[in-house]
């Protein structure tokens, strides 16, 4: 397991343990293949069955199986700062009461969730009367509750200022009818947490499918040697590597100034040291994130260097050793007094697990992408639209960086035009790409975007946002991307800013460009 200080999840625990017997390599791709069909069949269930534009149009949600020990054997490729952070979630439940058809709910940041906003649900599933392996998928909720609409407030300076905190419970319809009702929206509510449910249990049902064509030790079989192939891809990718120290620095945009994020990178032989020390401490605002979701970060980025064909599971992040001090911006924690106080994280689940990844990504020599979700929530108290918005990649060496796309730890799609202007009291004015944003280079940075939307009503909107005081770095002389705009009829308004929208005025978004790599050729006549 990973624990506060450099630890990484050791080889040969629980079904890891070779004695359960060997499979060969055909049957391993196989059972690969059949249970990351699971993992895709439960993120089509549930983006399917949702009814908020968040989920079923933008697809912000994730889905993962785990074994009975709780590491992850697969997953869907789906939201990468979902996906990392999960195991967390269902470590938080792994010695819980379980029993057939009980699933459990969670969000609260400091019992295995991210930020509030994104709820997971875990179904155990059984075979024979034993406890088999856990389906699990985590989806952003269009609000969740607290004094702000779409509860992901700019200001917001503790926990309970973000929303309702969900404490691991089991979710059943009672559950379901009691926290929907603290939410706005509570119907639409009401039908994600049933999606979600619905989710777990085509996944469980899939998966006893297979364990009845299969005898229960070759299932387990197999979820052991996909966690050590996964172990000896990353190694092997790791070895490749030069041994030595690799250092970077970047920076967070908080309303009362910069704060640094270090690193120090170790590779030595097959292995790789992450030490975050000298990292700003945690912050007086939001952009605070509990360590799995720095973990979630931290693999994105390693498994972008490495091989993005490895199997996404937690043997690929064995190799993988992290550290961040205890308190620091990257591992929030309760405070010891009396009321044990909860620092806030609605921005940190977003846009420092963003920064994370850069300077990751950057100790390495690559280019940086916009290095930002470009969070933009508008409502009332009777509707919530949240929207993250692509923007420029990172050039590669041998590639121009891609334009318009969600970069890094979001891998979301856009609210189509249609559908946003059917549901919510907007009007898109502009969506275009913002040409000339990508930083030159012998590659190209991809370009921004702009995206201008128009109130119809009176609205409150929230905007948290980065890269809006310092621009995407480029790599080996290329140049910097461009940095993003936040406008108010026309205004620049700050990386982090709350406030309200009249009828007629117009909130414009122009996201930040890739860096680009390498000097660009020296023109000729």
């Amino acid at each position: 397991m990973i624990d506060d200080g450099l630890g990484g999840l050791p080889s040969g625990e629980g079904p890891g343990d070779p004695s359960i017997g060997a499979i060969d390599a055909i049957d391993l791709q196989v059972m690969t293949g059949a249970l990351q069909a699971i993992c895709e069949e439960m993120g089509a269930v549930l983006i399917g069955s949702a009814h908020s534009a968040n989920i079923k149009e933008r697809r912000d949600a994730s889905t993962a199986l785990f074994d009975r020990c709780g590491e992850m054997v697969m997953q869907a490729e789906h939201i990468p700062v979902h996906l990392g952070a999960m195991p967390a979630a269902v470590a938080a439940v792994l010695d819980a009461e379980h029993a057939p058809g009980r699933a459990w709910i969670l969000n609260d940041p400091y019992a295995g969730g991210t930020h509030l906003p994104d709820i997971t649900v875990i179904t155990p599933v059984f075979a024979d009367g034993e406890l088999l392996a856990f389906a699990a998928n985590r989806a952003h909720h269009a609000d969740v509750g607290g004094p702000t609409p779409g509860s992901m407030p700019a200001g917001s300076r503790t926990l309970a200022d973000e929303g309702v905190v969900i404490e691991p419970r089991v979710l059943d319809e009672r559950a379901i009818a009691q926290l929907s009702a603290q939410m706005r929206q509570p119907e639409q509510r009401r039908a994600d947490l049933r999606a979600q449910l619905a989710a777990g249990r085509a996944g469980a049902r899939r998966l006893l499918e297979l364990h009845e064509r299969v005898e229960r030790d070759q299932v387990e079989a197999a979820f052991a040697a996909m966690l050590d192939y996964g172990e000896r891809r990353t190694r092997a990718c790791l070895a490749a590597f030069r041994d030595g120290v690799w250092s970077a620095r970047d920076v967070l945009e908080a309303q009362e100034g910069d704060l640094e994020i270090a690193l120090r990178a170790t590779v030595s032989q097959d292995t790789l040291a992450l030490d975050f020390t000298g990292t700003a401490p945690a912050h007086p605002g939001n952009l605070n994130c509990p360590l799995a979701v720095t973990q979630s970060a931290c693999w994105f980025a390693v498994r972008v260097l490495t091989d993005p064909d490895i199997p996404p599971s937690a043997g690929a992040y064995r190799p993988i050793e992290i550290h961040a001090p205890e308190g620091c911006l990257l591992n929030a924690r309760r405070s010891s007094d009396a009321g044990g106080t909860a620092p806030a994280v609605a921005g940190g689940n977003v846009e420092t697990s963003s920064r994370i990844a850069d300077v990751v990504l950057r100790a390495f020599g690559r280019a940086l992408g916009q290095g930002t979700m470009n969070n933009v929530v508008i409502g009332d108290e009777e509707m919530a639209y949240y929207e993250t918005i692509g923007g420029g990649q990172g050039a590669c060496p041998d590639a121009d960086g891609p334009s318009g796309v969600h970069v890094a730890m979001s891998n979301t799609l856009n609210t189509p035009i249609e559908a946003l202007e059917l549901e919510f009291p907007l009007r898109m004015i502009e969506y275009s790409l913002r040409r000339g944003s990508g930083g030159a280079g012998r590659r190209k940075g991809g370009d921004g975007v702009i995206r201008e939307l128009q109130a119809l009503v009176p609205l409150h909107y929230s905007l948290i946002t980065e890269r809006r005081r310092h621009a995407p770095a480029g790599a080996g002389g290329g140049q910097d991307g461009a940095r993003g705009r936040n406008l108010l009829d026309g205004l620049e308004l700050p990386a982090k800013a709350t406030g309200e929208l009249r009828p007629g005025q117009r909130l414009r978004i122009e996201t930040p460009g890739g860096g680009g790599y390498g000097r660009a050729p020296s023109s000729t006549r």
